[in-house]
């Protein structure tokens, strides 16, 4: 989840500082939320802009997805739960596990999320349900298996 939605954020035009922040976030995110933690209300259909991201004081909406925000220094990042992601915390709990494979499930992010018109990328659900779902399975056991073979390697 972490890898396909900083490649998302990065089609719709965040920096890879924020990208890697909003990966990261939204996965720790969905995470909480498959236990039962509640989601904010989405905004309506009618409400997602053309524009990608809209920037409120403490909050951030990327299509209709909403994550808060905090400065640190100067660069904004995305937090849950009191904690910012950064995108040293993006290497840390993503790329590391990845080891030189990371290079190829980024390079397949960024082509799998290419093949989507901006509106399924602006959406929440939509996003969730045509790209993230079809293909989490597959992606998941594949790249368990190159994490697996790099921290095997090491």
């Amino acid at each position: 989840m972490a890898i396909l939605q900083a490649a998302r954020a990065i089609e719709l035009g965040l920096s890879i500082t924020q990208a890697k922040s909003w990966g990261l976030n939204r996965s720790i995110f969905y995470a909480a939320a498959k236990k039962g933690f509640k989601k904010p209300a989405l905004r309506s259909r009618e409400q997602i802009s053309s524009k990608p991201v809209e920037k409120k004081k403490d909050h951030y909406f990327l299509g209709n997805e909403m994550a808060y925000t905090a400065k640190k220094g100067r660069r904004t990042y995305f937090m849950i739960g009191g904690k910012l992601q950064t995108e040293i915390d993006f290497e840390r709990q993503i790329v590391r596990r990845f080891g030189t494979n990371f290079k190829d499930a980024w390079k397949e992010s960024l082509k799998i999320i290419q093949e989507y018109p901006k509106e399924i990328l602006l959406s929440q659900n939509r996003f969730f349900q045509d790209v993230y779902r079809p293909r989490r399975d597959e992606l998941a056991s594949k790249w368990s298996q190159m994490s697996e073979f790099e921290q095997n390697a090491s």
